[in-house]
């Protein structure tokens, strides 16, 4: 659960906008799982007090974040970031998307910068 917060963290306050380098899948899934909890906590506490802008706000705030992440997830298993736009192909674009992110990286150096699972 630290490593979770940790990681969170990380993305959102020391890499919000930083689409150079690499991810690897731990961050990028951690990151996932911290915004799908997020995502029902927000929900929840949204239908209690009424407030339906909270979950609009926390959407617009941690876009950028997510957006760099995933081209730095793409960035490790060596392609382009705009690999992300993938996406959009109606049906098997998420489909794709996942199975790209869930790609063990490239290892060692690559067109992007070095491994990041090595020290």
């Amino acid at each position: 659960m630290n490593e979770l917060i940790e990681i969170y963290k990380t993305v959102v306050l020391k890499k919000y906008a930083e689409f150079n380098g690499r991810a690897r899948r731990r961050e990028y899934w951690m990151f996932v799982l911290a915004n799908f909890i997020v995502g029902i906590a927000l929900g929840i506490i949204t239908g209690i007090i009424r407030v339906p802008f909270l979950s609009v706000l926390y959407s617009l705030a941690i876009i950028v974040p997510g957006i760099a992440l995933s081209i730095r997830r793409m960035h490790d298993i060596n392609k382009s970031g705009f690999w992300i736009l993938v996406a959009f192909i109606p049906l098997i674009g998420w489909i794709w998307l996942i199975i790209l992110a869930v790609q063990e990286g490239t290892k060692g150096s690559n067109t992007y910068g070095p491994d990041p699972k090595q020290p």
